[in-house]
């Protein structure tokens, strides 16, 4: 169950980056009230995650699978760019976070 606390933390990472950039451009209250609540959400999900896994697991995880996705997002939602070395780099966190799960103690 931890695993799977962990995956939507990682998603609601990804989420609340990619809205820190979207409410940049807004000038609301309610633009500026998204990343705030979003950042109290995924912090929780990660302590609550943190009670299963061991909490260097568990960080590499959600901040790998993170900036990969928030890479991935801002291309799609924003234009940007990759370039293909990035792409090959982000391959490479996503290996060491599956090693790291896979040689997890939790």
């Amino acid at each position: 169950m931890a695993w799977a606390i962990l995956a939507v933390a990682v998603v609601c990472e990804i989420i609340w980056a990619l809205s820190l950039k979207w409410a940049a451009g807004q000038a609301t209250l309610v633009a500026s009230a998204v990343p705030i609540t979003l950042s109290f959400v995924n912090m929780g999900l990660l302590a609550l995650a943190m009670r299963g896994i061991p909490a260097g697991t568990a960080y590499a995880v959600w901040t790998g699978l993170g900036a990969v996705g928030v890479i991935i997002g801002g291309a799609v939602l924003f234009g940007e760019r990759i370039a293909p070395l990035q792409a090959g780099f982000m391959v490479l966190i996503v290996v060491g976070v599956v090693g790291t799960k896979l040689f997890a103690q939790g």
